[in-house]
């Protein structure tokens, strides 16, 4: 195996003033038993200067009460609050529309927070189209969404959480499409796999978004995130994927166009045609990552040309690697940044987010931590 930067052991940034880890603690395996890994109370961020300590995971405290989950994303998508004003709103029907359905609460243009009194599931004939300020919460049951996905469109401050989507039919059939103009978005802990077209979609202007703790498989294109060349607003987008597990997806983990996209602490294996890609103008920084290529040993980083709209010549994307691993005989496909400033770094854009070196603890949390987790719902919930 081998490492862009062996010697990584404090993730502080020399004068940037980053400070990347926190002593905050979550998580559940598949069977419901708790994780092998030391939990405790969530201080203040602070510097990971010893990586001995015990493995330091984010979200500790966000399955604390209901409304926790709000504004407590990490990375681009901390804004997102959902339906943290409004009411609660209960899915009693795994019907595909009427009262008590999923798709009922979802259009309804006040806040809400979604809960589900049912678990199987959900056949949606159509996208289901959510609209801003909802949390779509699905802890406590086991709620697959099959058919068609969501949509997430000219809406903002969207939370969802803890859903299955499996089995996606149709031309443009995402698990999860984003698009247009939309922004304040945070997925977390989601299953997905098997659409005809993405699991997550992210396109034309949409932004500060992030993706955490979600369990990708059995599919061809994962993740696209910039529609295509003509779009050239998506200049605009920035995502963060985070401790993500990308287990045997063929490609587009994720493809980016335009965007900024901030990767970390996400294990990536088996792809069929490379894992992440760099096309037109985009900036990727890829930080503590596990590519991990099985034996078709394809590249992990590809890069495509493309021409802008409005430019005259083609270009492809940037790729910063940073205490990524590549395991076994993964090449890793980098090629060298034409300047030290052509991708971003993140404390531009946040202060703190909780990264881990690429350890064997972490690469067995990625694999049994994420997607869905049978996780009880807070027990404060209200009766409104």
């Amino acid at each position: 195996m081998s490492v862009t930067d062996p010697s990584i052991k404090v993730f502080e940034q020399s004068g940037m003033g980053n400070h990347h880890g926190r002593h905050s603690f979550s998580g559940h395996r598949k069977n419901n038993h708790p994780p092998p890994y030391n939990y405790g109370p969530n201080p203040a961020p602070t510097t990971i200067v010893n990586p001995n300590m015990g493995l330091r995971l984010p979200y500790g405290h966000v399955d604390s009460s209901l409304r926790a989950l709000a504004g407590k994303a990490e990375g681009f998508g901390r804004f997102a609050v959902g339906g943290l004003n409004g009411a609660v709103y209960r899915v009693t029907t795994l019907a595909d529309d009427g009262p008590g359905s999923l798709r009922d609460g979802c259009r309804k243009k006040e806040p809400l927070w979604i809960i589900f009194e049912v678990s199987g599931t959900i056949e949606l004939s159509s996208y289901c189209s959510v609209s801003s300020y909802k949390t779509v919460d699905g802890r406590g049951q086991r709620v697959k969404l099959t058919g068609k996905g969501l949509r997430l469109k000219d809406c903002e401050h969207v939370i969802i959480c803890n859903l299955l989507f499996e089995g996606g039919r149709g031309h443009d059939v995402d698990g999860i499409q984003i698009k247009p103009n939309s922004k304040h978005i945070w997925i977390d802990r989601c299953s997905l796999s098997d659409y005809d077209d993405g699991l997550i979609d992210i396109t034309r202007q949409s932004t500060d978004i992030t993706v955490s703790r979600c369990y990708f498989t059995n599919h061809d294109k994962t993740m696209l995130i910039g529609a295509d060349p003509s779009h050239t607003d998506d200049r605009c987008i920035r995502v963060t994927i985070h401790h993500c597990f990308f287990d045997g997806t063929r490609q587009r983990q994720p493809r980016v166009r335009f965007g900024k996209v901030h990767l970390y602490n996400n294990y990536t294996r088996n792809w069929g045609i490379y894992a992440v890609c760099a096309s037109v103008e985009s900036q990727v920084y890829s930080q503590c990552n596990f590519y991990e290529a099985g034996q078709q040993n394809k590249v992990a980083f590809k890069y495509y040309t493309e021409k802008a709209a409005d430019k005259n010549v083609e270009c492809t994307g940037c790729i910063r690697s940073e205490g990524d691993i590549f395991i076994g005989r993964t090449p890793p496909g980098l090629t060298p940044l034409p300047s030290e400033t052509c991708v971003f770094h993140p404390s531009e854009f946040y202060d703190s987010w909780t990264v881990e070196p690429p350890t064997d603890e972490l690469k067995h949390f990625l694999q049994h931590c994420t997607g869905w987790q049978g996780t009880a719902r807070p027990a404060d919930l209200p009766t409104s």
